[in-house]
This record gives structure tokens, sequence and C-alpha cells, in this order.
């Protein structure tokens, strides 16, 4: 009979590191806040031109993205209705990726060292288990 990963490696290393690996993972992305600051009137993209700051609002890439759509639908064959639906939901993407800000919920550093062993720890067994098994014959002594 085979082991994890079809190899000879060990099966228990296998579940004992995938549930390490679970747990650690959870506790890590459960101890991560996520907020965004989009919205209409935040400020996508910023410029300094001419010494002026000017920025781009999403309200002003949500322009062409629905002059585009109109074109897209008046004429499915249009390339700049195209180029400006998919320009403008490709900006629109970044600068929400753009505004996302992650942070750590408070923790002792206890917590986090045993959230990392936990998680890494678990990872480095899982891995180790979808190798195969050292046998006696071929294990240099």
């Amino acid at each position: 009979m085979k082991g994890a990963g079809g190899t000879q490696g060990g099966t228990g290393q296998f579940f004992i590191g995938l549930a390490m690996m679970c747990a650690g993972f959870y506790l890590l992305f459960n101890a991560i806040q996520v907020s965004s600051s989009f919205g209409l009137g935040y400020g996508l993209y910023r410029m300094n031109a001419f010494g002026q700051g000017l920025s781009i609002t999403t309200g002003m890439v949500m322009l062409p993205f629905i002059l585009g759509i109109v074109m897209v639908f008046f004429d499915g064959k249009t390339k700049l209705g195209w180029l400006l639906t998919l320009g403008a939901l490709v900006a629109l993407i970044v600068g929400v990726i753009s505004s996302i800000q992650f942070h750590f919920k408070a923790m002792s550093a206890f917590d986090l060292i045993v959230i990392l062993v936990l998680a890494f720890g678990g990872l480095g067994l899982f891995l180790r288990s979808l190798k195969a098994a050292p046998t006696e014959q071929n294990d240099p002594k």
C-alpha cells in the first residue's frame, strides 16, 4: 500500500501536517484585518503635473467605462468601445486592489510564534510526507 502522495512517505505525517497547517493558516488569516478606502470620490492615481497635484478619482474612471459600454452595445465590433471598457475595468480593479490595507490585530509575541509554528511547521511536515521515506537499503549510515 502506498503512502501520502503515492510515495512511501508517512500517512500520519501527512494528516498531522495538514491539521497543523490548516489551524495555523486559519489563525493567521483570522488575525489580519482588511480595510479599503475605495469610493467614488477616492483618488485612484495621483500625479504632479506642472507643479499641481492631479488626482484621478474612481468617478472619473467610470465615465470611460460607461461610454465604452454604450459603444459596445451600439456596435459590438467597435475597437474603441472595447478598449475604453476593458481599460476602465482594469483601472478600476487596480484601484480597488491598491486601496486595500492589511493590519494585524493586537496579539502577544507568544500568540504570533504559535501561529507561525503551526502554519509553517505544518507546511514542512506536510511536504515532507509527500516524499519517499528512506529505507534501510538506500539509507547511508
